[in-house]
């Protein structure tokens, strides 16, 4: 069982204040062997910002807040979960991420889209957004939409 250290649930309810310009967070683990994730950043600065903060050699989730719609009237703000496993991970730490997600889960419970990145090509803003779109259901703009 994963351990959080760091004041995980008043960021996550930060990133999902619309109210708020934070609109991401990162948890890391503290070191290579240990299962405790630590509340690493939080941001205003959207997935650029976040995906900067991502290592080749560094396991993490994030949960970020982005503004989406089909046109100009329907955007509405979704939430991303993203489980972060760069390409130079040990096996052990991989073997881990799919048993720490059920326990990041238990505290980042709203989300509208899951997104399992292993390159930062993985979360490309278009495909993130896309990804959004299809999730919010009706599509009322079928003549001018991209999917």
């Amino acid at each position: 069982m994963v351990q959080f250290e760091g004041d995980v649930a008043a960021a996550y309810e930060d990133v999902r204040n619309d109210k708020s310009p934070t609109n991401w967070l990162l948890l890391s683990y503290k070191d290579e062997k240990s299962d405790v994730l630590t509340l690493s950043g939080t941001g205003s600065g959207g997935l650029d910002e976040f995906t900067a903060q991502l290592q080749p050699d560094q396991a993490a989730f994030g949960y970020l807040r982005m503004v989406v719609g089909n046109d100009e009237l329907s955007q509405r703000a979704k939430f991303v979960l993203v489980s972060w496993c760069g390409p130079q991970v040990k096996v052990m730490r991989k073997a881990k991420l799919s048993v720490h997600i059920a326990d990041v889960k238990q505290t980042i419970k709203v989300f509208a889209v899951e997104v399992a990145a292993s390159s930062k090509d993985d979360l490309r803003l278009a495909d993130i957004k896309l990804l959004l779109q299809k999730a919010m259901g009706a599509n009322y703009d079928r003549q001018t939409s991209q999917y």
